[in-house]
């Protein structure tokens, strides 16, 4: 028992350094174990995006070009082979709009199943967590770019043109992750998937080959320099090629 001045009823008796060390250790512990969790969880979020909201997109873009033959807003009796026809110079982009869902009136016409995405009606939109906790919203587009890098004889580069599924407002986080299950590697520039801002690329390759890291990480946020810690994390946007 520990002693105190004459064992007086009610006095308090202090921690032994001992015990401060086992309390501290534990709520480090705790702390860690929380920390953990959030990762395993953002892990299976984006294990979740990927395997049903992407790939389902991806699934529903092949069976609307296989029932109409040409690819979403394209005319099927004079194919140009670009989304929606010659819009816009490089195609216009076919995205769901609050006043004009082309993406999902163009997929329901030919009957296609959509995601579950965010709700009824918002089939191309996902929301999400950020590592700080705060909501942000993924959305699915589709368009075409006129100059996805591609590698040529002698080690050049030349801009082809290319339909696209656009995935705007990803996390660094979630790009990289999707990066990694789609290509096997994390690399902004190279690959089925790119960030927007890379994909056109067609500066030569170092030797030994540099990486191609995407442009933000989960460390910067949407307020810039005005930033504080629990804003809403950064967005990028990424290009992930189609088959057709």
């Amino acid at each position: 028992m520990r002693r105190t001045p004459g064992n007086r009823p009610g006095y308090a008796q202090g921690f032994t350094i001992v015990e401060m060390s086992v309390v501290l250790v534990v709520i480090a512990l705790i702390i860690g174990a929380v920390s953990v969790g959030r990762d395993v969880y953002r892990s299976a979020v984006a294990e979740r995006i990927g395997s049903e909201f992407v790939q389902g997109w991806l699934i529903a873009y092949d069976r609307y070009v296989q029932q109409s033959g040409a690819v979403p807003g394209d005319n099927p009796a004079a194919p140009t082979g670009r989304i929606n026809g010659a819009k816009s110079g490089s195609g216009g982009e076919l995205c769901d709009r609050n006043s004009d869902p082309a993406l999902r009136n163009a997929m329901l016409t030919r009957g296609i199943s959509l995601p579950q995405g965010r709700a009824e009606g918002m089939e191309s939109r996902y929301v999400y967590q950020d590592s700080n906790g705060n909501p942000q919203e993924l959305q699915v587009c589709f368009d075409t770019v006129n100059n996805w890098a591609e590698p040529e004889a002698g080690g050049s580069y030349r801009g082809r043109t290319r339909n696209v599924m656009v995935l705007k407002n990803l996390t660094p986080e979630l790009a990289q992750q999707l990066d990694a299950r789609i290509d096997g590697r994390v690399d902004a520039r190279f690959g089925r998937m790119r960030e927007s801002t890379q994909y056109g690329n067609t500066a030569a390759v170092g030797s030994p080959p540099s990486a191609n890291p995407w442009s933000a990480d989960d460390t910067d946020n949407i307020r810039g320099g005005t930033a504080r810690p629990d804003d809403q994390v950064a967005v990028v946007t990424a290009y992930l090629k189609m088959n057709q």
